[in-house]
């Protein structure tokens, strides 16, 4: 990704009125090294996410619901839910791919609850695989024309999307972790339980590591992580963040000081994910 996401540290909460609301802890990150002593980070937040462009849907009352031009198979068996965040292969523009089997249509409410969060949608297309109907989105900001580079508003374009699938089809709601609260059927696993976290930490080059993150999935998941990273002085330059049902898997392009990460460092970064996602380890992970 040509542009670096946004290394502040912003997040979600849920408010008494079912909504998430943006709240700002206004951290400003400065450069470690001495050259750079005051150079300040590099992406500021302005704006405020109005709730009601992410409000949580409350649980559906029948598992048949409207569809959103879709077709709504209820003795197929349910396919898993994917939503998937690219900021790597588009250097001009935020790629979202969501697909739910061949269940989806032309998802034209959802891209008018985008719209809604200050963004433009600037290409679209479907393809169809093994796997079913794929719709891939092309988002940028409308203020500016650019790539979404703040992981709050990346974090809020994931859960409108979500929010819009468990609105429309019902039954995706066993299959995603906003299942839990907001959906006709909770999912049959204790998402905070029976998930295991996996984490791995490479090289991809001399000047950058590549981390992967599987774990499970829960709103504000991706600012927490970015923050996580950002924390302890570590470089967030690019990357992915899926949801996969239940799952949550990202993968991040990180470096500190401009170089990869050298194995002590990697080993703090892993303690303080672990430490924080407090979830059952494995060495097996779904990649």
């Amino acid at each position: 990704m040509a542009v670096a996401m946004a290394a502040c540290s912003l997040g979600l909460h849920l408010s008494s009125d079912n909504t998430f609301r943006a709240f700002e802890k206004t951290t400003v990150f400065k450069s470690s090294s001495a050259a750079d002593a005051t150079k300040l980070c590099y992406i500021t937040h302005k704006t405020r996410l109005s709730s009601s462009g992410i409000t949580i849907i409350p649980r559906a009352s029948t598992v048949t619901g409207t569809v959103e031009d879709g077709n709504q198979g209820e003795t197929d068996t349910i396919p898993t839910p994917i939503v998937i965040i690219d900021q790597d292969s588009d250097p001009d523009a935020t790629v979202v791919e969501i697909t739910f089997g061949d269940r989806l249509g032309a998802l034209l409410d959802t891209m008018n609850a985008l719209k809604n969060l200050g963004l433009n949608v600037v290409k679209a297309n479907v393809f169809l695989d093994s796997s079913g109907k794929h719709n891939k989105f092309s988002i940028t900001k409308a203020d500016s024309g650019r790539k979404v580079e703040d992981p709050e508003l990346l974090e809020a374009i994931r859960l409108t999307i979500l929010n819009k699938m468990i609105q429309y089809h019902p039954e995706s709601s066993a299959q995603l972790a906003l299942g839990a609260a907001f959906g006709l059927v909770a999912p049959p696993e204790q998402v905070d339980v029976e998930i295991a976290t996996h984490i791995t930490i490479s090289d991809d080059g001399p000047d950058r590591s590549l981390l992967y993150v599987e774990t499970a999935d829960r709103p504000g998941l991706l600012v927490d992580l970015v923050k996580i990273i950002t924390d302890i002085n570590i470089a967030v330059e690019s990357g992915e963040f899926d949801t996969e049902g239940l799952l949550a898997k990202a993968k991040f392009h990180v470096n500190y000081k401009n170089k990869a990460l050298i194995k002590p460092l990697q080993q703090v970064l892993v303690n303080s994910l672990r430490y924080f996602l407090r979830r059952p380890s494995t060495e097996e992970s779904s990649f």
